[in-house]
C-alpha cells in the first residue's frame, strides 16, 4: 500500500514538472560572430571578423552615446547591421531580422555607421604623396607612361526620387547616380564623385570636379587615361578614335589594356557591395553617403588584405563621344604614341 502510494506521489511530481513553464533562456546576441565561421562572418558580411572588430574600434566612440534606453544596440551590431545592408541591398526589416533588430533600429544604425564611414574619405580615398610606384606599376601593365590613374563613370540605381524626377532618368531609362571614380594600379580608389544625377555626363563631372582643378594647376604630375566619352587634355589620355598608323594601334591597345582596371575595380566593389549592383532603395542624398562609405571600405579591404577573389568584371562601354583636339591634348598624345608605341 506504502509502495502504490509513494510511486503515485512520484507520478504526481513528474506530471507538475512537466506542465510547468520551463525558464527562458536568453541567447547573447551582442556579439553575433560567435556564431559563425570565418567563411560565414565573410560571406554575410564581406569582411572577416579582423577587419570587423578594426572597423567597429575605428567608430567606437562615435558609436557609443549616453542613453537612457534599456536596449541600445552595441558599436558592434551597429557595425555589422550596416555591413549588411551594403552587402545586400536589402530592406532594413529583412536586414535586421537575423539579429533580432526591429526595422527602424535597423534604419538608424546603418546611416549612423554610413554617415561616420563616409567622414573617413579624406583619410582613405585619396591619392599617396609619391605617385612615382603608382606610374611604375601602370607601366608594368602595358608600357603606358606616367599614368597615376583610370578614370570612368558608373551608373548606381537608385528608387525614383521625389523630386527632380527627370534629371536622375539616364539613358538606359532608370533612376540612377552617374558616379566618376579613379583607381590605382591595385583597384584602390583615388578619387570619387558622388554627387550627380545619371543624366549628367562623365565628361561634365570630371570638368567640375576638384581633381580636374588639381591636374589643370599642375598640383598632380601625371596622366589619367579615360575613355572616348572624356575631352582629350595633356593630362587625361583617350583612345584615337580612327588609328590609322601602327603607333596609333598600339597606343590603343596598351590604353585599353591599362584603362581596364577601373571596369575591374567597379567589378570588385559592385560584387561586394551588391546594393550599388541592383539598387539604393533610399534617397539620393543618402545614397550618395552609403556609395562614399562603400568606397572607403573597399579601400580599407585592400589596406588589409582582404579582399574577394575573382571579381566579375562590369564592362561600361557606353559613351558619347566628346573627344577635345584643342590645347596640347594631340600633341602630348602624339608624341606618347611615336616615342613608346
Amino acid at each position: 500500500m506504502a509502495s502504490s502510494a509513494a510511486r503515485l506521489n512520484i507520478f504526481n511530481i513528474i506530471q507538475r514538472q512537466r506542465k510547468a513553464p520551463r525558464p527562458r533562456v536568453f541567447k547573447d546576441r551582442s556579439n553575433p560572430l560567435e556564431d559563425l565561421e570565418p567563411n560565414e562572418v565573410y560571406i554575410k558580411y564581406r569582411f572577416r571578423p579582423a577587419t570587423i572588430l578594426f572597423l567597429v574600434e575605428l567608430l567606437y566612440d562615435d558609436l557609443v552615446r549616453p542613453t537612457k534606453r534599456n536596449s541600445a544596440l552595441p558599436p558592434l551590431l551597429q557595425v555589422l547591421v550596416a555591413l549588411r545592408f551594403l552587402a545586400t541591398g536589402s530592406f532594413y526589416n529583412l536586414v535586421g531580422e537575423p539579429l533580432g533588430i526591429a526595422k527602424s533600429s535597423t534604419g538608424r544604425a546603418a546611416r549612423r555607421v554610413c554617415t561616420l564611414l563616409a567622414g573617413f574619405a579624406q583619410r582613405y580615398i585619396k591619392y599617396p604623396m609619391d605617385l612615382s610606384s603608382f606610374k611604375s606599376r601602370f607601366f608594368d601593365i602595358a608600357g603606358f607612361p606616367n599614368v597615376v590613374g583610370c578614370v570612368d563613370g558608373t551608373q548606381i540605381k537608385i528608387k525614383a526620387p521625389k523630386d527632380n524626377e527627370a534629371d536622375f532618368i539616364n539613358r538606359k531609362g532608370f533612376h540612377s547616380l552617374n558616379v566618376q571614380m579613379i583607381c590605382g594600379p591595385d583597384f584602390s580608389i583615388t578619387n570619387v564623385v558622388a554627387k550627380w544625377p545619371g543624366s549628367v555626363h562623365d565628361s561634365r563631372i570630371f570638368k567640375e570636379s576638384a581633381l580636374c582643378r588639381e591636374f589643370e594647376n599642375g598640383h598632380i604630375q601625371g596622366i589619367l587615361l579615360g575613355d572616348s566619352g572624356y575631352a582629350l587634355k595633356p593630362y587625361l589620355m583617350t583612345p584615337y578614335l580612327n588609328p590609322s598608323e601602327i603607333h596609333m594601334q598600339r597606343f590603343n591597345t596598351a590604353h585599353c589594356r591599362t584603362r581596364v582596371l577601373i571596369e575591374q575595380t567597379f567589378g570588385i566593389i559592385k560584387r561586394r557591395f551588391s546594393c550599388l549592383h541592383t539598387e539604393l532603395r533610399v534617397s539620393p542624398q543618402r545614397a550618395c553617403v552609403a556609395i562614399i562609405a562603400s568606397c572607403v571600405l573597399h579601400n580599407i579591404g585592400i589596406m588589409r588584405g582582404d579582399i574577394l577573389p575573382n571579381a566579375d568584371i562590369i564592362i561600361n562601354d557606353e559613351w558619347d563621344e566628346a573627344e577635345d583636339l584643342g590645347g596640347d591634348g594631340k600633341t602630348v598624345r602624339d608624341h606618347i604614341a611615336l616615342n613608346y608605341f
